[in-house]
C-alpha cells in the first residue's frame, strides 16, 4: 500500500528548521552548563588559594616577630664573637715564665749561677693580603748571664739547654777567665724559643 504525504513542501521545511534550531539550543545550553560549572569550580579554587595565602601570611607574620625577637641574640653572639678575637689577640704566644724559670733551674749546672737573665717573646707579624710568609720558628729567645767553673760546665749549660722541650738554638756569646788559672769563667749565652713553650691559651691565636 502507498503512502502520499499531503502536506506542502514549506511546512516540511519549517519542521526541519524547527528541529535543528531546538538541536542547536539544547547544544547551546550544554554549553552553558559546562562554562557554569567550570566557573563556579574555579571560583572555589580561587578561594581556596585565597584562604590558603591568608593562613601563610599569619604563619609568615609569627615567623617574623620570632626573627625580631631573636636578633638580640645575633647581635650577642657577633659582639661575643669579637671580644674573643680580641681576647685570642692580646693572649698570641703568651708563655708560662714560671714555666720557663722552672725550666731554667733544672738547666743550670751546680758548678754555674746567674747573675741576670732576660726574656722577651716576639708578637707575631701579620701578613698582608697575598703574601706568603715562610714560618718562624722562634717566638721569642732567653738570655743569661752568669759564673761558671770549668768549661766543662759551660759546655753542660749548652747541652741542657738544648734539652728543654721549646729551648733551640742554644748559643754562647762570650766566655772570659775571671783570673789566670782561676777556671771560673764569666759568660753571656741565650737561647731561641719556640711555640712548645706557649700556653694552650696563647696558641689559639697563632695560624
Amino acid at each position: 500500500m502507498t503512502q502520499v504525504n499531503l502536506l506542502p513542501p514549506e511546512l516540511r521545511q519549517r519542521e526541519t528548521v524547527r528541529r535543528n534550531t531546538r538541536l542547536v539550543a539544547l547544544v547551546g545550553v550544554g554549553l552553558l552548563a559546562l562554562i557554569a560549572v567550570f566557573y563556579f569550580v574555579q571560583v572555589l579554587n580561587l578561594n581556596q588559594a585565597k584562604d590558603d595565602l591568608a593562613a601563610q601570611q599569619q604563619v609568615n607574620a609569627g615567623l617574623q616577630s620570632n626573627i625580631a625577637e631573636l636578633q638580640q641574640y645575633a647581635s650577642l653572639e657577633q659582639e661575643l664573637a669579637a671580644k674573643q678575637q680580641l681576647v685570642d689577640t692580646v693572649f698570641t704566644n703568651e708563655v708560662s715564665w714560671s714555666g720557663v724559670l722552672l725550666d731554667l733551674s733544672r738547666a743550670i749546672p751546680n758548678d754555674a749561677y746567674l747573675t741576670s737573665f732576660t726574656g722577651q717573646v716576639t708578637a707575631p707579624a701579620a701578613a698582608g693580603v697575598g703574601v706568603t710568609t715562610a714560618p718562624v720558628t722562634a717566638i721569642g729567645s732567653l738570655s743569661f748571664a752568669g759564673e761558671a767553673k770549668e768549661t766543662s760546665t759551660l759546655a753542660a749549660w749548652l747541652t741542657r739547654q738544648e734539652q728543654v722541650k721549646g729551648w733551640v738554638n742554644a748559643w754562647l756569646s762570650s766566655a772570659n777567665e775571671t783570673g789566670p788559672f782561676s777556671r771560673i769563667y764569666t759568660f753571656s749565652s741565650g737561647v731561641d724559643l719556640t711555640a712548645d713553650v706557649v700556653t694552650e691559651r696563647g696558641k689559639v691565636g697563632l695560624p
